[in-house]
């Protein structure tokens, strides 16, 4: 039976040019849009930020999927939410804008099976205190992220992902997945550090840079006046 979803609520922040690079927060298990947007502040100003609230409610807040286990992805529910998102994304973004996707916890393990599905349709995506959704239907083979842009963050003592996917995410994203990597691991536990959103904003800031920097060597050369 095909799962029906609510139509996406987001909130957005930063610029308004339907240009601009686009960043996709994606909240935590239990959490919501409004909460992540709050990252938009400390993150650049010339991109457009948009949080999208999961469709799955969860208590109080909400999910990207079905879980058999934390940070272990029910494969039928990732697909179906992961097919919901490309849809409301291929309204907001059309080809040619860049797309940066920023997840945390369980966010993360949504942003990195959309990353692991179709990697040449994201600019870069940022897996923050969260595994990559393994044995969960996408693909996570040698070579897949070839040159991609990924940022990955985790706290040394985090208690709430299981320490083997922590680790089994860091191996595959520095090594087999042959992924452009920046990482950074912090003293503390499950939660974003000002360090790593120091770092997170500069991370953003070069792709919003090497993506301007495409877009001017694409753009058809002006006809030359007689």
């Amino acid at each position: 039976m095909t799962e029906t979803y609510p139509a996406p609520v987001v909130a957005t922040a930063g610029s308004a040019d339907p240009a601009a690079p686009l960043v996709v927060l994606l909240h935590g298990r239990g959490s919501n849009e409004r909460d992540i947007l709050g990252l938009s502040g400390a993150l650049p100003e010339g991109a457009a930020y948009a949080a999208v609230r999961a469709p799955i409610t969860e208590g109080g807040g909400y999910a990207w999927f079905a879980n058999r286990g934390i940070g272990r992805p029910v494969a039928e529910s990732l697909a179906g939410t992961m097919a919901w998102f490309r849809t409301w994304l291929d309204g907001a973004a059309p080809a040619g804008r860049p797309v940066v996707l920023v997840g945390f916890s369980g966010g993360a393990a949504f942003a990195g099976g959309l990353l692991l599905s179709d990697p040449g349709r994201y600019a870069g995506a940022a897996i923050l205190y969260g595994t990559l959704p393994f044995d969960a239907g996408v693909p996570v083979t040698p070579g897949l992220l070839d040159g991609t842009p990924v940022f990955v963050a985790q706290g040394e003592q985090d208690r709430v992902i299981p320490a083997e996917l922590l680790d089994r995410t860091w191996q595959y994203l520095l090594g087999e997945s042959s992924a452009a990597t920046r990482s950074r691991r912090d003293p503390g536990g499950h939660g974003i550090s000002a360090r790593t959103l120091t770092e997170l904003g500069s991370w953003i800031d070069e792709l919003a840079a090497g993506a301007a920097r495409t877009a001017d060597r694409d753009a058809p050369e002006a006809p030359a006046r007689a």
